[in-house]
C-alpha cells in the first residue's frame, strides 16, 4: 500500500500583490509550511477571514517547495521539482505501475507554471517526457525490451470533455466526448484520440498543438489563467523476456493540470463549474481520506464507516476522470501550489487543509502485467512444482503411472504453445527493421484459452490421473 504524495510550492509575489503593498505570510522549514497573518495584513473587504492577530497554521508535508525568492539559497528551482517528485513517477512506470501528478490551487497560484512550465524553464510534464525517452534509449541498450509510447491530451471544460489533439476548432465545438467506466480498466474517455510517438520531439509538438487549443482567459488573479482542466497521458508499453518468458506490462501517467478557483468572475457559468469541479474535488479527498483513517477502527463504528464508504466520483467529470488515481490502481502526486500575499490568505489555507487531508488516502497500486503472460508464467511454476513432487516421491498413492507417463507430453504441449505466443508477442511489437509494429495478434486468444484451461485442470489431471 501506498500513500499519495503530497508536495506543496509557493511562487513568488507578482505585480498585482506587489501594488497593494501584500505581505508574505508563508514560511517553510524542511518539509513544514507555515502560513502567518495578522488582521492588519489584511484589506478591507476582503471576505471569509475571520482571522486573530498572531494567527498562524503548520503543516507538514512530503516536500515544501519554497520558490519566492530566487535570490534565496533556499530557492526551489523546477528542475529540483523534477528530480523530487518526476524520477519518482519515471521509476514507477517502467516497473509496470499507473502514476498521477496533478495540480491543486487557486487561481494564478503557478499549477500551469509547474506542471508545464515556460519556454526557458520546463515544467513536470516535459522533463517527465523528455526523461522517458532517455530512459528508453538506456534500457533499449542494455535489456534489449521494446517499448511503445502512445499520448493523448484532453480538456474539460464546463463539464464537457475535448480532446486537444484533433482537428476539430474551438473548445465549445460539438457536444463533447462521453466518460464511460470499464469494470476492470476504469474510467475512459470514448473515441479519444491516441498518437504513437517515437521521440520526445513528437510530443513536443502534440503538447504544443494541445495547448495552443485549451481555454484561456484573463482574470483578476492572472491574465492567461487556464480556464479549463487538461490532462496529459502516456500509454507506455514495454515487452521483454524474464527467465525465457515473455513479459508485458502496460501503465498509464496522467500528468493533470487544474484550472483555478475563484470566488468572482465575469465569465459567471464558467466559474460555476469550474468551482463546482474543485468543490467535489474536495470533498472526494476528504471521503477518502476519512475511510483510510477510520478504515481499521473497531466493530462499534462500523455503520458509521459504511456510510462513508460512498465517494461522490461521478458529482463531476473530474473526479469521474481522477477515480483510479486517486482510489484505486496508481502512484499519485499532489502538487498544491500556494501564493505567499496575505491578501490570499482565506485561499491559501483552504489548499493547505484540503492538501492536508489528502496525505491520508492509502491506495493499493498493482502492476498491470498482460493477464496472458500472467497465466502461462504461473502455469510454469506449476509444472515445475508438480514435476518436482513427482522426482521426490511426494505425490503418494493418488498418482497413476498414466498420468506419470503424459508429463513429458503435457510439457511439449506447452512449450510449443508458448513459443507461439513469444512469436506473436515478438510480431505484435517489433518489425523487420527493429521498429514498433501496430500489427494485431493473431493466435493469442487460442493459446490463452488453452492455458486457462490447463491452470485450472492439470493438478487434478497429475494427482488424480483422471481422463481428461
Amino acid at each position: 500500500m501506498a500513500s499519495v504524495c503530497v508536495a506543496v510550492r509557493v511562487r513568488p509575489l507578482n505585480e498585482r500583490e506587489k501594488e497593494m503593498s501584500a505581505k508574505v505570510i508563508i514560511h517553510m522549514d524542511g518539509s513544514t509550511t507555515s502560513v502567518h497573518c495578522n488582521k492588519k495584513h489584511i484589506p478591507k473587504g476582503i471576505p471569509g477571514i475571520g482571522l486573530t492577530d498572531g494567527g498562524r497554521h503548520s503543516f507538514s508535508y512530503d516536500f515544501s517547495y519554497d520558490s519566492t525568492d530566487v535570490r534565496s539559497p533556499n530557492f526551489v528551482p523546477q528542475d529540483k521539482v523534477f528530480k523530487d517528485l518526476g524520477c519518482d513517477v519515471l521509476k514507477a512506470v517502467f516497473e509496470g505501475y499507473n502514476a498521477c501528478v496533478f495540480a491543486y490551487g487557486q487561481t494564478g497560484s503557478g499549477k500551469s507554471y509547474t506542471m508545464i512550465g515556460s519556454p526557458g524553464d520546463l515544467g513536470l510534464i516535459p522533463r517527465i517526457c523528455d526523461g522517458l525517452f532517455c530512459q528508453i534509449s538506456e534500457k533499449d541498450q542494455v535489456d534489449g525490451a521494446s517499448f511503445r509510447t502512445e499520448v493523448s491530451y484532453l480538456e474539460i471544460y464546463n463539464e464537457r470533455v475535448q480532446d486537444l489533439l484533433t482537428t476539430k476548432t474551438g473548445p465549445g465545438s460539438g457536444s463533447g466526448l462521453h466518460l464511460r467506466e470499464h469494470p476492470k480498466d476504469g474510467p475512459y474517455v470514448q473515441k479519444l484520440s491516441t498518437h504513437l510517438v517515437q521521440n520526445y520531439t513528437d510530443i513536443e509538438e502534440l503538447m504544443h498543438a494541445g495547448n495552443a487549443k485549451r481555454t484561456t482567459a484573463s482574470t483578476g488573479m492572472n491574465d492567461v489563467s487556464s480556464r479549463s482542466h487538461t490532462s496529459f497521458t502516456i500509454i507506455f508499453t514495454q515487452v521483454r523476456f524474464d527467465a525465457e518468458l515473455p513479459c508485458e506490462t502496460v501503465s498509464k501517467i496522467h500528468l493533470v493540470d487544474l484550472a483555478g478557483s475563484e470566488r468572482t468572475g465575469a465569465r459567471l457559468k464558467e466559474v460555476a463549474n469550474i468551482n463546482k469541479s474543485l468543490a467535489t474535488l474536495g470533498s472526494v479527498i476528504s471521503v477518502l481520506a476519512d475511510t483510510c483513517v477510520t478504515g481499521g477502527g473497531g466493530g462499534s463504528h462500523t455503520g458509521k464507516r459504511k456510510k462513508q464508504l460512498f465517494i461522490p466520483y461521478r458529482d463531476s467529470l473530474l473526479t469521474w476522470l481522477l477515480k483510479d488515481s486517486l482510489g484505486r490502481n496508481s502512484k499519485t502526486i499532489m502538487i498544491a501550489t500556494l501564493s505567499p500575499a496575505d491578501v490570499h490568505y482565506s485561499e491559501t489555507l483552504s489548499t493547505l487543509r484540503y492538501a492536508n487531508r489528502a496525505k491520508n488516502i492509502v491506495r493499493k497500486p498493482t502492476v498491470n502485467e498482460d493477464s496472458g503472460v500472467r497465466v502461462i508464467r504461473e502455469l510454469q511454476e506449476e509444472i515445475t512444482r508438480l514435476r518436482g513432487l513427482v522426482e521426490n516421491n511426494q505425490v503418494g498413492v493418488l498418482v497413476s503411472k498414466r498420468s506419470l507417463v503424459r508429463i513429458p507430453e503435457l510439457t511439449k504441449w506447452k512449450n510449443k504453445n508458448l513459443c507461439a505466443l513469444e512469436q506473436d508477442l515478438i510480431w505484435r511489437f517489433v518489425d523487420g527493421g527493429g521498429k514498433l509494429s501496430q500489427a494485431p495478434v493473431q493466435n493469442l486468444p487460442e493459446v490463452l484459452n488453452w492455458v486457462e484451461i490447463w491452470c485450472l485442470r492439470w493438478p487434478w489431471y497429475m494427482v488424480l490421473g483422471s481422463n481428461f
